[in-house]
């Protein structure tokens, strides 16, 4: 059974909050991190780059120093401020596009992370799991709640609903015109409420931040074993996390474009694509896909309808089924040479959030010879997959919301 529990938050001061927000370090291109970091001395850009100070880049253990440094500067400075109580913080979040999500931030344990009660639908990279492990280790905080989601639960709705009838604690809109709302939930009886609410569901899914997740069991591992007090209730026990319902993820799909047709011709390739696929040209019609199983493709200058045939497709499993697999496994693999999805040099991706205008534009530009388009994946995929003990090829998913570093922070 889920054990979710409260924790003291580390946070802005309402006056900074706004201004210290920021969205993942890797989500900003190099121009907009300089003048974020020119411009605005309260971003919690400047805690994750602390080398900005020195105008100097710095990595590595040197730069995991500095991160712990400047962070101990924002609170000396009063610009955060830490909770008395263990709070719960129900956080809201109205996107431009007009949708809403709500769900509360709380600390997971890592023994359901380990005994997948806390269940898991990407692989991690090991080398990526162990440097965020070691920065973590050094810096001693999380500030990215990891996503996690659950079916959807009429008593936690009417907890949610309540407390945000009041005013919010925090309220500001970014420039990305995204609104933030958060409340701050302190009351006893309350939180006891909310743990046993969690502490009925069998499982809980990740839908965003397999890594972070990861990282933080590896670090409660080494902690474990160098703590000869050892209890299973200190703060290393447990990462941050933004638990929403299911029916409030909003889940994109991955498009995918690769440089060249591995040495084939157009026609070449299109003969080859007509065995496990129908293949209908629909010219200048920007065709996305409106069915599992159904594929967008823009080559040299069309689109391109694929459906897939099933008689020369066997599905034994959840990730049989999967349209990202699919892909893979007749043509991105054995057409187009492309073993490595997270590594190959020739392979990209773009969620599709910008649609296949943004596919047609760079494969007419020449930077790539073809495009393909995909269905989103659903949350009842998800779930089966991690249910199977599968693991999704990676970028199969665009999850929103996408939560603002910085805005709880969580101590271990």
């Amino acid at each position: 059974m889920a054990k979710i529990i409260p924790f003291k938050a580390v946070r802005p001061t309402r006056d900074k909050v706004s201004l210290l927000a920021a969205r993942s370090y890797d989500s900003y291109t190099a121009m907009q991190v300089e003048s974020r970091l020119r411009d605005n001395p309260f971003s919690f850009l400047h805690i994750v780059n602390p080398g900005y100070k020195y105008q100097k880049e710095i990595s590595g253990e040197e730069r995991y120093g500095l991160v712990k440094n400047r962070y101990q500067e924002f609170k000396e400075d009063g610009i955060f401020m830490q909770d008395e109580k263990p709070s719960f913080y129900i956080y809201k979040i109205v996107n431009r596009d007009g949708l809403e999500f709500n769900g509360i931030v709380g600390a997971a344990s890592v023994q359901d992370y380990a005994d997948d009660v806390i269940k898991k639908h990407e692989d991690t990279l090991e080398f990526r799991e162990i440097i965020f492990k070691e920065y973590l280790k050094t810096v001693g905080f999380n500030a990215e709640a990891v996503l996690l989601t659950y079916p959807d639960n009429p008593e936690l709705e009417a907890i949610i609903g309540k407390v945000m009838q009041s005013r919010a604690e925090y309220e500001f809109t970014t420039t990305y015109r995204d609104t933030h709302y958060l409340w701050n939930v302190d009351d006893a009886k309350l939180l006891e409420k909310i743990q046993k609410i969690y502490s009925k569901m069998p499982a809980l899914y990740i839908a965003d931040g397999h890594h972070r997740s990861a990282s933080s069991y590896l670090l409660a591992k080494d902690l474990k074993e160098e703590n000869p007090h050892h209890k299973g209730d200190e703060a290393y026990n447990y990462f941050m996390s933004f638990l929403i319902p299911e029916s409030d993820l909003k889940i994109y799909e991955f498009n995918r474009l690769v440089k060249d047709l591995n040495g084939l011709k157009k026609e070449e390739f299109l003969i080859k694509l007509d065995e496990n696929f129908r293949i209908e040209n629909r010219g200048m019609e920007y065709y996305k896909p409106s069915k599992k199983h159904h594929f967008s493709m823009y080559l040299d200058g069309e689109f391109y309808s694929l459906y897939l045939r099933k008689s020369k497709y066997e599905i034994k499993n959840a990730l049989d089924a999967l349209d990202t697999q699919i892909l893979y496994v007749t043509i991105l693999k054995p057409l187009l040479g492309i073993e490595d999805l997270r590594n190959d040099q020739r392979i990209d991706y773009s969620h599709g959030k910008k649609d296949l205008a943004y596919v047609k534009t760079v494969v007419d530009s020449g930077t790539f010879a073809v495009g393909f388009g995909l269905l989103s994946v659903t949350t009842e995929e998800i779930k089966m997959i991690a249910d199977e003990g599968l693991k999704m090829p990676p970028k199969s998913t665009y999850i929103e919301p996408k939560l603002r570093s910085g805005v709880t922070i969580y101590e271990f």
